[in-house]
């Protein structure tokens, strides 16, 4: 492991700390961890359901519904296709220079892109420059979002006893339901008061600039709390060590072992299938069988409420029993759900 030789005194205080005081900064790292996933998947998952019912209109007024909505999707894929870019951008840094840096600077990136999506000109105004620019911020968001997620949950593990870390990390995944939650409401709500035309003109940049003030909120909180105590240890060892040949660098280090990276990436992204499933076209799929666009958003946001509870919950049982039955039976359900969700979607009620 690779890491700077300089570190506040603040954080290097917390190898002074009491185990009572220990164990209250573990309560700050992981409610700050959830309040930072929330905040950037809020930001994240918001432009999934805008992507849905707004951009094919707006940034794709040139082409056929179907086309457009297809290309809409096509510039939410983008921030997929960044996110290993930003998991292996920020974890390589957040070795070298700490996590908590890596964290505030992942949630600027995130809230300044999210902020400059609710102020791109519409295609009526600048033409495909305004979709151009959309793949852009998408892109930025992708890589903060990767950044994010790791570096947050990282925290709230490096933080947490042996035998709690699974429940501790969860409070980082409970962030992406949190957010998710949040934004489908913003903009359900959006969708709900205001005529068709008004919202498609402006109503629907109200939510994202938003992004601004939960920016602000998320900086104030994540710059409260200490660096992770194994770096901060890794990091005194490291000053005490002689000089030695020079170290790998951490991406090279994980990349000697490829297997079980690459089964842990496709066990995730199974996972990820159906969030992106749930937040983008399940509101089209829905809408398009007569569903109101407002009720199937708050029958989103409805559903990412219950799943904080559960993703907190299996969590904790994978502390008990560990993680692989966890993953396993989850992926098992996830496969058996699929059939009966199609069908619920094209039933036309809100229930």
């Amino acid at each position: 492991m690779s890491v700077s030789t300089t570190t506040p005194a603040s954080d290097t205080a917390i190898h002074e700390l009491t185990p009572a005081q220990k164990k209250k900064e573990s309560r700050r790292v992981i409610l700050s961890s959830y309040l930072g996933s929330s905040i950037e998947f809020y930001d994240f998952l918001l432009y999934a359901s805008a992507s849905a019912l707004v951009f094919p209109t707006v940034f794709f007024s040139d082409l056929d519904p179907l086309a457009g909505t297809i290309a809409s999707y096509g510039t939410f894929a983008a921030g997929y296709l960044a996110r290993p870019l930003g998991g292996a951008i920020f974890g390589h840094f957040g070795d070298k220079l700490g996590r908590k840096k890596m964290l505030v600077l992942s949630m600027f990136i995130m809230g300044i892109a999210s902020t400059l999506i609710g102020l791109v000109p519409s295609a009526e105004m600048i033409g495909s420059w305004g979709a151009v620019i959309l793949v852009m911020l998408r892109m930025f968001q992708g890589i903060a979002v990767g950044g994010e997620w790791g570096g947050a949950a990282l925290m709230a593990l490096e933080h947490s006893e042996k035998g709690r870390r699974g429940f501790a990390a969860s409070f980082t995944n409970a962030g992406a339901p949190t957010g998710a939650a949040l934004g489908t409401f913003v903009l359900g709500t959006f969708a709900a008061v205001l005529p068709q035309e008004e919202f498609l003109s402006w109503g629907w940049r109200v939510p994202f600039l938003l992004s601004f003030v939960l920016l602000v909120i998320g900086m104030i909180v994540r710059s409260k709390i200490t660096e992770s105590p194994i770096f901060l240890a890794a990091l005194e060892k490291e000053k005490n060590e002689p000089v030695k040949a020079k170290k790998k660098l951490p991406i090279v280090e994980v990349l000697r072992r490829p297997k079980a990276l690459i089964l842990t990436m496709l066990a995730g992204a199974s996972g990820f299938a159906l969030q992106v499933l749930l937040s983008t076209f399940s509101v089209s799929y829905a809408t398009e069988f007569g569903a109101e666009r407002s009720s199937v958003l708050y029958a989103f946001a409805f559903a990412s409420v219950a799943s904080i509870f559960f993703v907190i919950y299996f969590a904790h049982i994978s502390d008990r029993f560990g993680r692989r039955p966890v993953m396993l039976v989850g992926l098992a359900l996830f496969v058996a759900f699929l059939q009966p969700f199609f069908a619920m979607m094209r039933s036309n009620n809100w229930a």
